[in-house]
């Protein structure tokens, strides 16, 4: 704390008159949390409780120091014993007063019988289990490391207490613990208690100092289109089956197609024709899916199904459920017929045949 500086050469001459080798101890330690309505109607936790942090960046011995109470106006002191170490970021939870209503509080660190009342009071971390015997000005006292009045009480840091704090509310250090201007009430803000003790996840401070704040400044509008990526490619721009003869089925013909699309709900590939002239033949379609396609019904087993005639609703291919690979997704397709050619006048015939994709 900032007071700390002019405490060291006082606590070196303390312990040279033979004071107990603790109170050299690290001041980096301070009352982060405290919480009076355990137990009490609609309280979340059985027990009142006292939490600690580590602001500094070694661990702090907390042996032969105690935690606290005192009423709001009151100079008796009532003394929990500490014991053990705090890493750096770390937390201790003192465990104090239980009542009937709430849940169990984390396995405590230490444990005391303390009964903070709710209306207000006064909290201190003493590097001493001698109890204080101050009332109006705790903070001067060269044994005390860190003071907590809120509510009513009449003793705290700075120029005011720590706000009210209720059966559901504790007063909690801003900074996650790390903020210490010694100034009860702006290092406090009543909100839900959390207790923490040594298990929890550390949290140590920055020691970067803070970005500047204020000076000139000036805003630049940033814009950016996000297109949808949905295209598709075929394998042969156009599909001959050359020669055949009434009665015969001409081998299928592939037609790979290669589907492109950023669509994160996936997309359906679907296939109608035209009508051959002059007259029209039994063309038909089979299809292998790529990884992550499904095929539609009527291409099931690589079945070979007729490709409708537009405007009949299209032959679905497949779908998929998310975007495809970066190099797109290779539908193994393949143009046929579903059966013999019937019998037509000799001469060439012609259709059109149309891949579409869709977002889904």
């Amino acid at each position: 704390m900032p007071r700390f500086r002019g405490l060291t050469f006082l606590a070196l001459v303390i312990a040279l008159l033979g004071a107990p080798a603790a109170w050299s101890a690290s001041s980096t330690m301070v009352v982060s949390q405290v919480f009076a309505g355990g137990g009490n109607a609609s309280a979340p936790y059985s027990n009142d409780f006292v939490e600690l942090f580590n602001r500094g960046s070694t661990p702090a011995d907390l042996g032969g120091w105690s935690i606290q109470y005192a009423s709001g106006s009151g100079t008796t002191w009532q003394v929990t014993p500490l014991a053990g170490s705090v890493r750096p970021g770390g937390h201790y939870l003192v465990q104090l007063a239980s009542g009937a209503v709430g849940a169990a509080l984390p396995m405590p660190d230490a444990t005391g019988a303390s009964n903070l009342a709710v209306s207000g009071g006064k909290v201190a971390l003493s590097r001493a289990v001698t109890p204080l015997a101050c009332g109006g000005s705790c903070s001067a006292d060269p044994l005390v490391t860190d003071l907590v009045g809120y509510g009513s009480a009449s003793d705290y840091e700075g120029a005011g207490a720590a706000p009210a704090i209720g059966n559901t509310t504790s007063a909690l250090r801003a900074g996650d613990g790390c903020t210490d201007t010694d100034a009860n009430s702006s290092d406090f803000s009543a909100a839900a208690p959390t207790p923490r003790n040594s298990a929890a996840s550390a949290t140590p401070c920055s020691a970067s100092p803070p970005p500047p704040s204020g000076g000139p400044s000036q805003s630049a509008p940033v814009d950016i289109d996000v297109d949808s990526v949905l295209s598709i490619a075929l394998e042969r721009p156009s599909i001959s089956f050359g020669h055949a003869a009434t009665g015969e089925t001409p081998e299928p013909v592939s037609e790979r197609v290669t589907v492109t699309s950023n669509q994160l709900t996936g997309y359906a590939l679907t296939v109608h024709r035209s009508a051959f002239l002059h007259a029209d033949l039994p063309l038909g379609l089979s299809a292998f899916a790529p990884p992550g396609g499904q095929l539609g019904g009527q291409l099931a087993d690589g079945a070979m199904a007729a490709i409708p005639i537009a405007p009949a609703a299209d032959l679905l291919i497949g779908t998929t459920t998310a975007p495809s690979s970066p190099a797109g997704d290779a539908w193994a397709t393949n143009v046929g017929f579903v059966s013999p050619l019937p019998f037509v006048a000799p001469g060439r015939y012609t259709a059109t045949v149309t891949f579409t994709v869709i977002g889904r």
